[in-house]
């Protein structure tokens, strides 16, 4: 195959393995518990929602466990490809770094200079690999684990490609963009649990402490049976890349990724997964049903929206409302508010995880201080790879992939209901036979770009 051609139905695999199977485990981290009165003598006693044991709690040291050298290959050298890199190096002891693999020529030298120059890491030149097909040659030269940081739309044939050799994969996040991406997802997840691999994605909420030690207190029954919630991931532009002489249909495309919904999901999927994985996570639970809206205002490239606003109708009948935007000088907030029978939590990802009962009395909050004090690392991004080096090194198998797939496909409901204009059903849209991936996708020559276009809600946007 060219390795400047792809044709993603050559790559789909079918499959009848769905589900997920997760890992159960148990944790603890320094906290501090603040409430009105004499809380040492007149303790409350919660009901939980889970019993201790029966979900997953990762363990977070500041530094991986020795053990097995450890090999990885990364396969995305841009912005968080590059930070996932030294985020796996400094994670533990005995690791590496032997294969790159990017698109372009410029972004993998870049990842190589950088690595020679901080880690001292030499990367040869016959381990150096370029094109859309530089994904399996980095799978192929030899590596223990894969780093999986392509734009979004790619992920889930990488991930394929990786299971189906063996190889333990940190996937960032979105996983998917779309159904057809979303089920290969599920069912390679389901092989790489056959395998007893390793499948950690970037959804580092999972582990930041202050996230992970809020979450042990809502399943100890804290703030009661969750009843609804409020999810927010509103922000400023993200960054763009105009044109350039020279730039094929697909360059253009592709080094101006975050800006075009075939390969980001639009920023509801891209980056405000983080936000509706938080309440999956808590609660458990998936949607239903999706009713939004959401526009474009002052984007200047690509073809997406800057904004959405999304009612997500949860499988008890609950509700969330999931609410991002991406437009400057406008009010922000990067947080999630969930509510409960007893009380409410509200978590952000700068300094907050508080915990309030019914009148309003904060009761518990994670204290920041006390963290630390007692670690040296408090870098989310890095206590992913931490949690991943000592699970594969104790030969454990965890399975974020298919847990991720949830929110995932939440915010493609979202994106599918805004865009529309429309409900979206998680029974239609997990079976639905979207599928964004251009059908003449092309490194060289002119693509066919009318259908790429800004959607119109009440209208069809993909060309037929």
């Amino acid at each position: 195959m060219n390795k400047n051609s792809i044709n993603r139905r050559e790559f789909l695999k079918s499959s009848a393995m769905v589900g997920a199977a997760g890992m159960v485990g148990t944790g603890s981290l320094l906290t501090t518990s603040c409430s009105g009165g004499n809380a040492s003598s007149d303790k409350i006693v919660y009901k939980p929602l889970k019993e201790p044991g029966s979900y997953y709690v990762p363990e977070l040291p500041d530094l991986a466990t020795d053990g097995k050298e450890l090999k990885a290959g990364v396969i995305g050298c841009g912005g968080r490809g590059s930070g996932a890199a030294f985020n796996w190096l400094n994670a533990a002891n005995g690791v590496t770094i032997t294969a790159l693999g990017d698109t372009y020529k410029d972004r993998l030298d870049g990842l190589a200079s950088k690595l020679k120059k901080d880690k001292n890491i030499d990367i040869p030149e016959d381990k150096r690999f370029i094109g859309l097909d530089a994904y399996k040659q980095v799978i192929d030269s030899g590596v223990d684990v894969v780093i999986i940081a392509t734009p979004p739309s790619f992920r889930p044939i990488h991930f394929q490609y990786a299971t189906e050799k063996g190889k333990h994969s940190f996937l960032e996040k979105p996983v998917c963009v779309d159904p057809v991406g979303y089920r290969l997802i599920v069912a390679t997840a389901r092989q790489a649990q056959a395998k007893n691999l390793c499948v950690i994605t970037g959804t580092q909420r999972r582990h930041q402490r202050n996230y992970v030690e809020a979450y042990k207190k809502v399943m100890e029954g804290t703030i009661g049976e969750i009843t609804g919630g409020n999810v927010y991931w509103n922000g400023g532009k993200l960054w763009h890349k105009d044109r350039q002489a020279g730039w094929s249909d697909c360059e253009c495309m592709i080094r101006d990724w975050v800006n075009w919904k075939w390969l980001s999901g639009d920023h509801i999927v891209e980056q405000h997964v983080h936000n509706i994985d938080v309440f999956t996570w808590f609660s458990g639970l998936k949607p239903i049903k999706a009713v939004g809206f959401g526009s474009r205002q002052r984007r200047v490239t690509g073809d997406q929206y800057d904004n959405f606003s999304i009612d997500f109708t949860m499988e008890n009948g609950i509700h969330l409302h999931s609410m991002c935007r991406q437009i400057d000088g406008c009010a922000d907030s990067v947080s999630e508010f969930i509510q409960g029978a007893k009380g409410s939590l509200y978590t952000d990802a700068g300094n907050k995880a508080i915990i309030k009962d019914l009148a309003g009395n904060e009761i518990w909050k994670y204290d920041f201080e006390t963290e630390k004090a007692n670690f040296k690392q408090t870098d989310p991004y890095t206590l992913e790879h931490v949690n991943w080096i000592n699970l594969i090194r104790a030969g454990k198998s965890i399975d974020q992939a298919s847990e991720i797939a949830v929110p995932n496909m939440a915010a493609i409901m979202g994106r599918e209901s805004a865009y529309t204009g429309g409900a979206t059903t998680w029974e239609a849209m997990t079976a639905a036979p979207l599928d964004l991936m251009p059908k003449d996708l092309s490194l060289i020559g002119k693509m066919d770009m009318t259908g790429f276009v800004v959607p119109i809600s009440g209208k069809p946007y993909i060309k037929q």
